[in-house]
């Protein structure tokens, strides 16, 4: 078989490469690891403090919002409401900013609320990249040692395949894992933040056009 000259150095460039990542890759797959458990965690947690806003519950408050005689009868009823303390906060400053034109108060409920939105994004972004990253590394852990286990099995050294096989399928069970874990977390959040966005624009919207009248 002809070899083209210069092949063997690129191999081996190739190949010190490929071994060179098996460290961080397998490091990352441990910090994963944990991230997913800390989330998970998190989602608990969160779950718990959770307030579920039945579509009943928000039609009251925006009747009386709309129905209401004054600002200080709008500010009792976003007071005593159920939603959000968060929520409350940016109905409270769009109400409170009666000095602003309608053009400008729009202006400000809307960055208001893409302000919220983006804080939301880059908690999802996180798990975003776990559930994609994930299970690329748990590959790339795959087949990074099968090289020098195949090479050894080559060479009747079955203990060196045996341990690199145990490290091929310990990197792709942490990868797929993380990445599922991940997954779920970012499915259910973006479901939650989605309602919670909902609900404060259609409550930002009926405050905006009271102050209209």
């Amino acid at each position: 078989m002809t070899t083209i000259p210069g092949s063997e150095i690129l191999t081996s460039g190739l190949n010190m490469i490929s071994q060179s990542l098996q460290i961080p890759v397998i490091i990352f797959l441990v910090l994963f690891a944990i991230f997913a458990v800390i989330t998970l965690g998190g989602l608990v947690a969160e779950y718990t403090s959770r307030r579920k806003i039945s579509v009943d519950s928000l039609e009251k408050i925006i009747y009386s919002i709309s129905n209401a005689s004054s600002n200080e009868e709008i500010l009792n009823i976003i007071k005593n409401s159920r939603i959000y303390e968060s929520q409350k906060v940016i109905l409270i400053k769009i109400l409170r900013a009666d000095s602003l034109s309608n053009e400008s108060r729009h202006t400000l409920a809307k960055k208001l609320i893409e302000a919220e939105e983006n804080k939301f994004t880059k908690k999802i972004e996180k798990t975003d990249i776990v559930t994609r990253i994930g299970p690329t590394l748990g590959l790339m852990g795959t087949l990074i040692p099968m090289g020098p286990g195949l090479a050894a099995l080559g060479a009747g050294d079955v203990n060196t395949l045996a341990n690199a096989i145990i490290v091929a399928f310990d990197t792709t069970v942490v990868g797929i894992g993380s990445g599922a874990v991940a997954y779920v977390v970012s499915k259910i959040r973006r479901r939650w933040y989605e309602e919670y966005l909902s609900d404060l624009d259609a409550l930002a919207d009926t405050v905006l056009d009271k102050l209209k009248r």
